[in-house]
């Protein structure tokens, strides 16, 4: 996303990456992007509830407004409802086996970080 992102500012359209993964925004480095703090999948809005997903996607837009840098990432101010999904996220119990959020970019190969480095993109 980040990438295709990048590709469409190249060329003169304007792009905004919504997404609730941090680490991977960070890493893909987009031209412009906003951070909700829901669990994954959830990027849009709560499920069922138009109204969160309604001010999750409209706060997300002020973002063509408020975001002059190229990199830049504006955390949305919504909250899910409580924060059991975080504890569960993080757990290595049960059916979600994901590890816990990380501020810095992840690679899969060495050889991506590596590549990453000659881009610049760390």
């Amino acid at each position: 996303m980040c990438l295709v992102a990048r590709h469409l500012e190249a060329n003169g359209i304007p792009t905004l990456c919504l997404g609730s993964a941090r680490d991977i925004m960070t890493a893909g480095r987009p031209p412009r992007a906003a951070f909700v703090d829901y669990p994954l999948g959830h990027s849009a809005g709560k499920p069922f509830d138009r109204d969160d997903q309604l001010a999750v996607v409209k706060a997300a837009l002020q973002g063509f407004n408020t975001l002059t840098q190229p990199g830049q990432m504006l955390t949305l101010p919504n909250r899910w409802d409580n924060d059991d999904w975080i504890a569960d996220a993080g757990s290595n119990q049960g059916d979600d086996t994901r590890q816990p959020r990380d501020e810095s970019p992840q690679f899969q190969l060495a050889a991506d970080r590596e590549a990453a480095l000659a881009t610049g993109a760390l």
